[in-house]
């Protein structure tokens, strides 16, 4: 079927809260270029939002999930278990930098993956409050909207959000938010409104995803760590866009050495098939009873052979070196649009979790959500796919597949460029 078609059935079948404004439909993929079903070629510079990390279709991957498809697709995992199941939890633990012996529970999506470690953090300490950031975006179910830093348009025509959730300042520098701010007001928080004896967990984003890619300094981790301590809560650290090789190491987290209780993940996970990941402290993970986490399709066979050939992939072709590589590349060419065009600002990158701001007034730094919106409009238009994000709306952000080509790659950089050259 054409654009046209499949637009036409979109609009007459697909629920408008979940339809995509986009006209141009996926057809094929390979590596970081989609082609629609008109044929037209998209360099991809979004990832799925962050779920390419090793590119679209990576031929292990693929090869991976057509040889459990002749095996297993489902039994549901708590009636009858399989191996990937295990063979997952296995490798994350392993790899994920929690405090002590990790255990492991499978999930869907990265909603999902917060809404257990909530759960998880509840049967742990006995206690109900949770803290996050303004900023921050854990999902689009009802208590993970509760804890998005952000009201639309996640929470906005949906009433009344639970309660127990609380917010604390991010530090931003930038939009005037310093560290010391940030743990005043964390620390009011749990004065003021969080008791820290009914407080089960803080939970944050060691980067900020679709808040604006701003990290979390290692000091300021450090000081929520020792928070947590003093006062027994947990410490969650959501991954599910920073994870998986984004920030040139496989966690965000491990840039701090800040060890967590419990750490959330999923997107990059397994290439595009849906899985997620709650990994914690064995005593922690432990704490609630017999069948109180899981669900019918969590952990499913295929995504878990997705989930061991990503693994495998990272160790065979270096992806966390190819990552910090892409981000220099990106710095540079990032800094040299600083200088060129008045509206960018406040480039920054954490391996390939790369950003900068569009702003109409660098010495107060105004935010322009509106060029924001008419980049990435443009660059569509080019056929380059673009995203914003932030808490203003100007933030762009790049998630292409690791894997990308450098050919591809400056093709997909010089658009901007022209596009820029074209807006300003």
């Amino acid at each position: 079927m054409s654009n046209a078609e499949l637009n036409e059935l979109k609009l007459k079948y697909v629920a408008a809260g979940a339809a995509s404004p986009a006209t141009a439909y996926a057809a094929r993929a390979e590596n970081a270029e989609v082609w629609d079903a008109d044929g037209n070629r998209f360099i991809d510079f979004a990832g799925g939002i962050g779920v390419l990390n090793v590119g679209h279709r990576h031929p292990k991957v693929v090869a991976a999930v057509k040889d459990q498809l002749d095996k297993v697709m489902h039994t549901c995992q708590t009636v009858m278990p399989y191996e990937g199941y295990v063979k997952v939890a296995e490798k994350l633990s392993q790899i994920v930098p929690v405090r002590g012996q990790a255990k492991v529970m499978l999930a869907n999506s990265g909603a999902e993956a917060l809404e257990n470690a909530v759960k998880i953090a509840r049967a742990a300490t006995g206690r109900s409050n949770v803290v996050c950031f303004d900023g921050g975006y854990h999902g689009r179910t009802l208590y993970t909207m509760a804890m998005n830093g952000k009201v639309a348009p996640y929470q906005t025509d949906f009433g009344p959000m639970p309660g127990t959730v609380f917010r604390a300042p991010y530090p931003v520098p930038y939009h005037g938010v310093s560290e010391d701010e940030a743990i005043r007001g964390l620390k009011m928080a749990l004065k003021t409104d969080a008791n820290p004896k009914d407080t089960a967990a803080i939970v944050l984003e060691p980067v900020l995803g679709e808040g604006g890619f701003y990290p979390a300094s290692k000091s300021f981790l450090e000081k929520v760590r020792a928070i947590c301590d003093e006062h027994g809560m947990l410490m969650i650290i959501d991954e599910v866009q920073s994870g998986f090789g984004r920030t040139g190491k496989m966690f965000a987290i491990e840039h701090s050495g800040v060890e967590p209780d419990i750490m959330t993940m999923a997107k990059s996970m397994a290439d595009g098939m849906p899985i997620s990941a709650v990994v914690g402290t064995d005593k922690v993970m432990d704490a609630s009873g017999p069948n109180s986490l899981g669900g019918t399709y969590t952990g499913s066979p295929t995504a878990c052979a997705a989930a061991l050939a990503v693994m495998e992939v990272f160790e065979e072709e270096n992806i966390l070196e190819k990552s910090q590589a892409l981000g220099e590349k990106l710095a540079t060419r990032f800094k040299d649009w600083e200088g060129k065009f008045d509206c960018i600002d406040n480039v920054r990158n954490m391996g390939a979790m790369a950003a900068f701001e569009l702003v109409s007034d660098k010495a107060n730094h105004t935010p322009n959500p509106e060029l924001a919106a008419k980049l990435c409009g443009k660059a569509r238009e080019e056929g380059l796919i673009l995203l914003s994000c932030g808490m203003y709306g100007n933030t762009i952000r790049f998630l292409m597949p690791v894997t990308i080509e450098d050919n591809v790659l400056n093709e997909g950089l010089d658009i901007i460029e022209s596009c820029l050259d074209s807006l300003t």
